[in-house]
Order: C-alpha cells, then sequence, then structure tokens
C-alpha cells in the first residue's frame, strides 16, 4: 500500500495551528481551592474560576464623600460575612466616584477586621463580567455546598437595545426554584439606577399592549436588589477633601494651598470633579516628585 506524502511546508504549518490552538484554550482545572485566595475571577468556558493575587483596592479610609453609603454597605456586609441575612446591592450613580472601589475596600476591610488572618475562613470576592451573566447558575451552583460565604461582584452592569439577559438576572438574583444560595451575595455598579436606558423603556412602554406592566418589567430588575446606593457628583469641597487624604497618606510633601490650587486646575482640564478625578491627579503628583505610591500605603 502506498502512503501519502505529506508535504513538509504543511505540516509545518498544521504545527503552528496545533501550537496556536493549545495556547488559546484554557489551563484544565482540577477541584476549586477556594484557600489559595481571597478574590478571584470567575470564566464560564469552560467552567472555573482563577485567583487574583493581589486585588486593585485602596483603603476605605481613603473614600471620601461617600460615607452614608459607605457605613450602610459595610454593615450589609458585614452581617452577610457572620452568616446573618443580607442584601443584594446596587450601587448606582455618578461615574468615578469610587462604587466599585468601594465594593472592593469593604472586601478587603471585612476580611482583615472580623477573620484577621489567612487561616481563618475569609470572605470572598469573585468577578463576574457582564457578558457572563448568563452564566451565573452554573457559578452559583459550585459555591451553594462551600463552607464560604461568597460576594459575586459585577462592574458596570447595564443592559441595551434587545438584550433579554436581564430576564435571566431576575430569576437568578431571587426568582428561581432554588432561589440564591445562603452563602452567596450579589453586588452589582452602574451609572443607571434601573440598569436600563431610559429610551429602551420608553419605546418598550409605546410599543405594548399595556405600557404599565411593560415598564414595571423592567424597573423589577431593579427591585431585587434590597440595596439601592446612590452615587452623586461631589463639591469642590469633598473634592479638595479626597486630594488631601490621597496626600497624606502617601506623605507627598506639599504646601495645602499649592495642592489644592493644582487639584483644581487637574480637575478644570478633565471637566469633571470625582473620586477617580483626584486619584489621577495624585498619581500625577506622585511621579513629579519621585513618589512610589505603593510604598507609603
Amino acid at each position: 500500500m502506498i502512503q501519502p506524502v505529506l508535504d513538509p511546508s504543511l505540516l509545518e504549518t498544521l504545527v503552528r495551528i496545533a501550537d496556536a490552538l493549545d495556547r488559546l484554550a484554557p489551563p484544565s482545572t482540577g477541584p476549586v481551592t477556594f484557600q489559595s485566595a481571597d478574590a478571584f475571577v470567575w470564566h464560564p468556558v469552560p467552567p472555573h474560576i482563577t485567583p487574583v493575587a493581589k486585588v486593585n483596592a485602596v483603603d476605605l479610609s481613603l473614600l471620601r464623600g461617600i460615607d452614608q453609603v459607605r457605613d450602610i454597605l459595610t454593615n450589609n456586609t458585614e452581617r452577610f460575612a457572620k452568616g446573618l441575612p443580607a442584601n443584594n446591592a446596587l450601587l448606582w450613580g455618578a461615574r468615578g466616584m469610587g462604587k466599585s472601589s468601594l465594593v472592593k475596600a469593604i472586601h478587603a476591610d471585612v476580611n482583615r477586621t472580623q477573620y484577621g488572618s489567612v487561616e481563618s475562613d475569609p470572605l470572598k470576592l469573585i468577578e463576574i463580567h457582564r457578558e457572563d451573566i448568563e452564566s451565573l447558575p452554573s457559578l452559583m451552583a459550585m459555591l451553594r455546598a462551600s463552607k464560604y460565604q461568597f460576594i459575586l461582584f459585577c462592574d458596570d452592569l447595564s443592559f441595551d437595545g434587545n438584550d433579554a439577559t436581564y430576564k435571566s438576572l431576575k430569576a437568578i438574583l431571587e426568582g428561581g426554584i432554588e432561589g440564591r444560595p445562603e452563602n452567596v451575595i450579589f453586588y452589582a455598579t452602574s451609572n443607571r439606577r434601573h440598569l436600563l436606558p431610559r429610551d429602551m423603556m420608553e419605546n418598550e412602554k409605546s410599543s405594548a399592549i399595556n405600557p404599565g406592566e411593560a415598564v414595571e418589567e423592567k424597573v423589577s430588575l431593579s427591585d431585587r436588589f434590597g440595596l439601592w446606593l446612590g452615587f452623586h457628583k461631589c463639591s469642590q469641597d469633598e473634592y479638595l477633601e479626597m486630594v488631601s487624604a490621597y496626600a497624606k497618606n502617601f506623605d507627598l510633601q506639599i504646601d495645602e494651598a499649592q495642592l489644592h490650587h493644582s487639584a483644581l486646575e487637574w480637575a478644570t482640564t478633565r471637566g469633571y470633579r470625582s473620586g477617580r478625578t483626584a486619584w489621577q491627579f495624585i498619581q500625577d503628583l506622585a511621579g513629579k516628585h519621585e513618589v512610589r505610591l505603593g510604598e507609603k500605603q
């Protein structure tokens, strides 16, 4: 029998394709080891989580101008960490005012103050991306039998156009037959109070047989969150308070009057005052003064 001869150049191409596919494929994972970290990222295909070695978080004391929502979310998280009843939370409002930073900071603070050591059973933070919301049932099934408490965190959650994923989220949060596991809570941030753009809600209202019911279905998604925590644009005084707190924390040696003058100029060039603007200003200032922020925390 004559064996076919494979063109060497074709063989080389096939080998390169196979190597590329191996690199693209997610690594195989064994049983989930939640002891390996305090924070993880969820990947739905294939279903697995990856540990986060160092969470990008700031100290809770550095978040200024949001005292009321900070205290409410901290109390809710502390109760949940103790295994007591707690609510899902939607952090909504102005951009750059510390919504996602607050979730990460409270997670770290509760672990530090309530548990105090890595040998304890710390509260776990798992980030799920907006586009993976439909895979929440798989993730919850993985977490249901665990001894740990989990915050599922979705940053910048919103829905547009004909996206019907919000219906799945409604059922997952409260309405499913199994319900939300007692050891799981869902925190989300969004620029929208009802997670859906106003024009989307108005379109549904104008085309529905019963306009009131159409809008009610949309609004009922945000109703699944027991806590609605609003973040609003900061005043000039609050902005300068944030800047001063950062400068003091990182031991930036600069006259306060000059610090505030430079900070206001920085905000003016961006046309917006927020916690994010204050942090970006401090990074620029620290660079000019050759201060490494990580060393000063």
